[in-house]
């Protein structure tokens, strides 16, 4: 069923049909066993790293109020996905209201795209960390480190809103099938009956923008940061450096890789099917190994994990070890 506007040019339906990832029965309850605990070892990691942070005194610095965020945003946004995904594993036909089409969205690209501008404050701050380590809590004040958090936001929200904008304002009188398992911008734009080259454009110019800004951020505060180390007069010094930076490079590559390849190529290189796979990467994968790559190469991640473990299930020990610590 559809709605038209007074015009009788746009057509909206109600709702959309999400084909999913495949029709094949058997595959699909075989991805939702797997997707299941990717989905909850996403969300339970990323809260855990908030908690983790938040009642941790000794994680209470500008890196983990970034990484806190980084983790909030994540489960965020996996969630915008993951659970209306599994769901429809399960379900004969899997269909989404025009409203919550849009809405999803909305939240989906405004916060992989503040997560892109998040990553950049974080490199920025790894670089101020490595450069001027006494002036480190100086220079990246709590009015910075909110400002930069903000900037990031409103980032997203800016970009999320355009393409949203500019992808409702089409009529899909061609189809209501949508050849993936979200609502997704390429595949909405695939089944417009309107000319979609300006969304095509602004898609690329867009992304293009947020993606090509953050990377050159991101490069220009390694390349200080390569310095920097350089000028280390210690081994011990450059390992502590390297191992502090690996983690956020290894999450950046994962992101910004994906990102490039699903959204800044000609709309004639799309290949839906291909392409779902890559946005399973990015809205379940990437968000399940994000907390894992930063608790399992940061010595202080895991000693705050020891010592929160210990408070908790070993009540006794716990004030041990705090009170070695205090002395």
């Amino acid at each position: 069923m559809s709605s038209e506007n007074v015009t009788g040019a746009r057509v909206a339906p109600a709702e959309f049909i999400l084909l999913g990832i495949t029709n094949r029965w058997d595959l699909r309850v075989t991805l939702f066993l797997i997707f299941l605990p990717v989905y909850l070892v996403s969300l339970l990691g990323n809260i855990g790293m908030v908690l983790l942070i938040h009642v941790n005194a000794r994680l209470h610095t500008p890196m983990y109020f970034f990484l806190a965020n980084l983790s909030l945003l994540d489960a965020c946004y996996s969630s915008a996905i993951g659970p209306k995904m599994l769901v429809d594993l399960l379900l004969p036909r899997a269909t989404i209201p025009y409203v919550a089409c849009a809405l999803q969205m909305f939240i989906f690209a405004g916060l992989a795209d503040a997560e892109c501008c998040l990553l950049a404050a974080m490199a920025y701050d790894r670089y101020v960390a490595i450069e001027n380590p006494l002036l480190y809590t100086t220079v990246m004040s709590p009015r910075l480190c909110l400002t930069l958090l903000g900037a990031s936001g409103l980032g997203g929200a800016a970009s999320a809103f355009i393409h949203t904008t500019f992808t409702f304002r089409l009529s899909f009188c061609r189809s209501q099938e949508v050849n993936s398992f979200f609502c997704d911008i390429p595949p909405l734009l695939a089944i417009s009956c309107d000319d979609t080259s300006l969304n095509e454009l602004l898609l690329f110019a867009v992304c293009g923008f947020i993606q090509t800004a953050t990377v050159l951020a991101i490069a220009v505060s390694y390349g200080f940061i390569a310095r920097a180390v350089a000028r280390m007069p210690s081994a011990e010094g450059r390992r502590r450096a390297a191992s502090t930076c690996g983690s956020h490079l290894t999450a950046v590559t994962m992101l910004y890789g994906t990102l490039i390849f699903m959204y800044l190529r000609p709309s004639s290189s799309y290949a839906l099917d291909t392409d779902k796979m890559a946005s399973v990467f990015y809205t379940l994968v990437i968000p399940a190994l994000n907390p894992l790559i930063y608790s399992l190469r940061n010595k202080e991640v895991k000693e705050a994990l020891r010592q929160t473990r210990s408070r908790f299930c070993c009540p006794g020990r716990g004030t041990s070890d705090w009170s070695q610590e205090a002395g």
